[in-house]
């Protein structure tokens, strides 16, 4: 299977989800709704898994949502999680058939996501958040960044379309290509506004943008990794 492939699952791919896992039956709802790209569903999979690992319970914050798979997902991974919001510019319509095939697979869900239209740094966070962003192109990550440590709130991020003329590379070009000095200066600026932090990888056969960093306030309980 071409986990990287940006064509949307159908029903014709319901036979590549025959299992009785949790993420099979993901994958069949996401083939019900016919609307995601197959790369979109194993990338999600792969940083909320990563992200419940490491992190609890909390509203969740889904900034550059998109459909809104990662707040569904951070939910049926942790329902301790009581609600998320999905917010974005711009969400595509096709979002309600995916939140709708969800809700009938697992109707907890239902009335727990809110999908917001706004610009991202309209949106009031709280230290209790977890704030997350999937593939938030360029600068998009460093507002998540920025808004999630003013509100000393637990983060992660799978940075995206790096924009080496604007981006801070923390003098690390000579030594590093330049999305990844741009990837440790953002972690070297957590670390340096008081938070812990964590990094790691996504099969690269999914993305090559496959960087996952998370991070929590240095006086946060520390939550061992399941």
């Amino acid at each position: 299977m071409n986990r990287s492939s940006k064509n949307r699952l159908t029903e014709k791919e319901l036979i590549l989800f025959p299992g009785d896992t949790l993420f099979d039956k993901i994958g069949r709802a996401v083939c019900q709704a016919g609307c995601l790209p197959r790369k979109e569903l194993f990338e999600t999979w792969e940083v909320a898994r990563r992200v419940r690992r490491r992190f609890r319970g909390g509203r969740v914050v889904d900034l550059a949502c998109g459909h809104g798979l990662t707040a569904a997902l951070l939910l049926l991974l942790d329902d301790s999680s009581p609600q998320a919001l999905a917010v974005d510019c711009t969400i595509p319509a096709s979002a309600k058939h995916l939140h709708k095939a969800l809700i009938e697979t697992w109707p907890r869900l239902d009335n727990r996501i809110e999908f917001i239209k706004a610009p991202l740094d309209e949106i009031a966070l709280k230290s209790s958040d977890l704030v997350v962003s999937v593939h938030a192109c360029g600068g998009l990550t460093d507002l998540v960044l920025e808004r999630a440590t003013a509100a000393a709130a637990r983060l992660a991020v799978l940075p995206c379309c790096h924009n080496l003329n604007e981006a801070e590379q923390g003098g690390l070009s000579g030594w590093l290509d330049g999305p990844l000095a741009v990837d440790v200066s953002r972690a070297n600026w957590l670390t340096n506004k008081g938070y812990r932090v964590f990094t790691q990888q996504i099969p690269s056969d999914i993305t090559p943008k496959n960087r996952l960093l998370m991070g929590e306030p240095s006086n946060a309980t520390i939550v061992a990794a399941l």
